[in-house]
């Protein structure tokens, strides 16, 4: 909904109408595809689910989510469309960077699956890994974010800012919008999903 709701808004603003297809990948198959490190049984899945959006007519395809990312060295090469990669959008976006990320388990624990592996980027340390993920996970599972992790999140940012002399936090997640908007957050940041949808618009309309 996030991607679908800024890609509409950004197609109004210039006038054009928007065409776009959407096909909807299980989370929990995906995510127990990366808790088993079954990275092969998740590529085949996604390739197939782009599949049909190529069927549809799509001249390209994004993955919308972060988390599945994981795969991304896999999955380009067997896609059957091309992909706007958000991990080469993120790199070269935020690289060199000081900063630390907000997402799952997952993405903090591999440095966005590598992609800003660096000595700027800062891991929290593992106590505040888990509150970030669980934060994460219960909006995720929701659909809508809480005040309290909005809080709870916002103080943390503001921690780690400090503590670690950090130039930002990485939103590295796409549910993380039901939590944080322009007009609510009080720390740095830089959205992954807003780079990527930048991207996204920037190929269909280089």
């Amino acid at each position: 909904m996030h991607y679908y709701q800024a890609l509409a808004k950004a197609h109004e603003q210039l006038h054009k109408p928007l065409r776009l297809l959407i096909v909807h990948a299980d989370m929990h198959k995906v995510l127990g595809y990366v808790r088993a490190k079954q990275l092969g049984n998740l590529t085949e899945y996604l390739a197939m689910l782009i599949g049909h959006l190529k069927d549809g007519g799509a001249d390209f395809a994004a993955v919308t989510a972060v988390t599945p990312h994981i795969c991304i060295g896999e999955l380009v090469p067997r896609s059957p469309l091309p992909l706007v990669d958000l991990l080469k959008v993120a790199h070269e976006s935020v690289f060199g960077k000081r900063i630390a990320l907000f997402g799952t388990r997952f993405t903090i624990e591999t440095d966005l699956f590598g992609a800003l592996q660096a000595e700027n980027t800062i891991r929290p340390q593992p106590s505040e890994v888990d509150q970030i993920h669980e934060a994460y996970m219960r909006t995720a599972l929701r659909g809508e974010g809480a005040e309290e992790d909005r809080q709870a999140l916002t103080l943390l940012a503001h921690r780690l800012i400090q503590r670690e002399r950090l130039e930002a936090i990485v939103f590295a997640g796409t549910d993380l919008a039901l939590l944080f908007n322009r007009s609510n957050t009080t720390f740095p940041f830089i959205d992954c999903s807003q780079l990527h949808i930048d991207a996204i618009m920037k190929r269909l309309f280089p």
